[in-house]
C-alpha cells in the first residue's frame, strides 16, 4: 500500500526518540543522567489519584460528551477567570487527550493546504509537523540568544503574506525558556488584530515561572485579541499528569465546534475517570504546585551555574517551563576517535554514548547551535551529569 504523501515531510518526535533511546539504555543497567524528558519527576498529588480511583470504583468508566464531562468544563472556565481574567463558558471548552491533542485538533480544523503558520524559532518540536499533516506551510520567525530568545512583533511583521492564518505563541517557551512580558503581548496582539490573524496561544507552562516573572494570557489584552485567540493549556505540567493525557482549549464558540467535530471522528472523549482526576486538580489546595515552583528555581539555579562553568558554553536566563537552552557550538569542529563534531546532533549522540547523558539536540527545536537540558530532575542528578558533560567535552580535540 502506498501512504499518504504528507508523512514524507514530517520528522519523529526527537525528545521522545532521545528519552526511547536513554530508557533502553537504563534497561541494559547503564545509569544514564536524562536531560531529555520533558515531564516533571514529582507524582500526581495524591487527592487527584484518589478522584480517579474513586471515579473507577463508581463505575464512571463509560463514555462522556466528546468536549468533557460538564463540571470539568466549569472548573477550567473557573480557572480561566480567576487566574487569567479570562471569562469563558463551558461551550467554549474543549477538553482533549492533552495539549498537544488540543493543538493538533485546531490544526485540522482550521488550515486550508497551503495556509501559513507562524512559528517562533526555537520551536515546540511538534509544532510545524503538526501544521504538515493539516496541510499547512510552517513559517518560522526568528529569535536571537541574545534577546533571550524573545518573540518579538518587529520580527512578525516582514513575515506576514496574503496566506498567512495561524502566529503561534508560547511563553513560557518549549524549549528555550523564554516569557514574554505584557509589553511584548500587547505588541504582539496590536499586530495580531491589525491583521487579523489568529493565535494560538500555547500557555502549558503557565504557572512554572521564576525570579518575579508572571505569566500573561494574550488572550486578556482585550476583547479584540481574546476573539482571535485560542487559549491552549493541560494538567501534565502543573500537576505532573503527563500519563494522564488530559489538556484543553478554550476560544470562540465557532472555533471550540469546529475541533469538537474533529475530536468526535477521531478520540471522541479524553478518558472519563481521568477527567474526574482533573476536577480534583483545579479544586484542590496550591501548596504542592508552590513547592514544585521552589524546587524547579532551585534546579534552575543550579544547572544554569554549571553549565555556564564549561568553557565556551552560554545559556540565556529561563524564565520559566523547566528547559535550559545552552549554546554549545564553540565545540562545533573538533572531533571524538576521528569522528567529527559537526552540529548539535553528533554531540549529543557523542555525549550518550561517552558520557552517558541523554541531551536533546537543538537542530530538533530549529537551533542547531543549542542543546536542550530539562532540569526536571534531582539537583544532584543534574550535578552528576554536568560534571561527565564536563568531562566529555574536555576529551574532544
Amino acid at each position: 500500500m502506498k501512504l499518504t504523501s504528507r508523512l514524507a515531510e514530517i520528522v519523529p518526535s526527537a525528545t521522545l526518540a532521545l528519552t526511547a533511546k536513554a530508557r533502553a539504555l537504563q534497561q541494559q543497567g547503564v545509569d544514564v543522567v536524562g536531560f531529555g524528558a520533558g515531564e516533571p519527576d514529582f507524582d500526581t498529588p495524591a487527592p487527584i489519584k484518589q478522584a480517579a480511583i474513586q471515579a473507577l470504583e463508581a463505575g464512571f468508566t463509560k463514555y462522556t460528551p466528546t468536549a468533557g464531562i460538564p463540571e470539568l468544563r466549569e472548573e477550567i472556565c473557573r480557572k480561566l477567570r480567576e487566574d487569567n481574567a479570562l471569562a469563558y463558558e463551558p461551550a467554549q471548552v474543549l477538553v482533549s487527550c492533552g495539549a498537544k491533542h488540543s493543538l493538533f485538533n485546531f490544526f485540522q480544523a482550521a488550515l486550508d493546504p497551503g495556509d501559513e503558520v507562524l512559528i517562533p524559532s526555537p520551536f515546540w518540536v511538534s509544532y510545524p509537523e503538526m501544521v504538515r499533516l493539516a496541510g499547512g506551510r510552517p513559517v518560522f520567525v526568528p529569535s536571537e540568544e541574545k534577546e533571550g530568545f524573545r518573540l518579538l512583533a518587529d520580527a512578525v511583521r516582514p513575515l506576514i503574506t496574503p496566506r498567512t492564518k495561524v502566529l503561534i505563541v508560547n511563553s513560557p517557551s518549549n524549549p528555550t525558556g523564554c516569557g514574554l512580558e505584557r509589553m511584548e503581548l500587547e505588541a504582539i496582539a496590536a499586530l495580531a488584530v491589525e491583521r487579523g490573524i489568529f493565535v494560538v496561544s500555547d500557555e502549558i507552562y503557565e504557572p512554572l515561572t521564576y525570579d518575579g516573572f508572571r505569566h500573561v494570557s494574550i488572550a486578556s489584552l482585550g476583547p479584540e485579541i481574546k476573539k482571535l485567540t485560542l487559549v491552549v493549556n493541560g494538567f501534565s505540567k502543573a500537576y505532573s499528569m503527563t500519563g494522564w493525557r488530559l489538556g484543553y482549549a478554550a476560544g470562540e464558540k465557532p472555533v471550540i465546534a469546529a475541533m469538537t467535530t474533529v475530536q468526535d471522528h477521531s478520540t471522541s472523549n479524553a478518558t472519563s475517570f481521568a477527567q474526574k482526576g482533573a476536577v480534583a486538580a483545579l479544586r484542590g489546595p496550591k501548596e504542592t504546585l508552590q513547592e514544585w515552583v521552589l524546587e524547579f528555581a532551585a534546579r534552575k539555579d543550579r544547572i544554569a551555574q554549571l553549565l555556564r562553568r564549561i568553557p565556551g558554553v552560554s545559556l540565556p536566563e529561563p524564565q520559566g517551563a523547566f528547559y535550559a537552552f545552552a549554546n554549545f557550538s564553540a565545540y562545533f569542529g573538533r572531533s571524538a576517535e576521528g569522528k567529527p563534531i559537526d552540529g548539535s546532533v553528533a554531540l549529543s549522540d557523542y555525549l550518550l554514548s561517552e558520557a552517558q547523558v541523554a541531551i536533546v539536540p537543538g537542530a530538533a527545536f530549529g537551533s542547531d547551535a543549542h542543546l536542550r537540558f530539562s532540569f526536571a530532575l534531582s539537583r544532584e542528578r543534574i550535578g552528576t551529569g554536568i560534571e561527565r558533560v564536563a568531562a566529555a567535552l574536555a576529551k574532544l580535540c
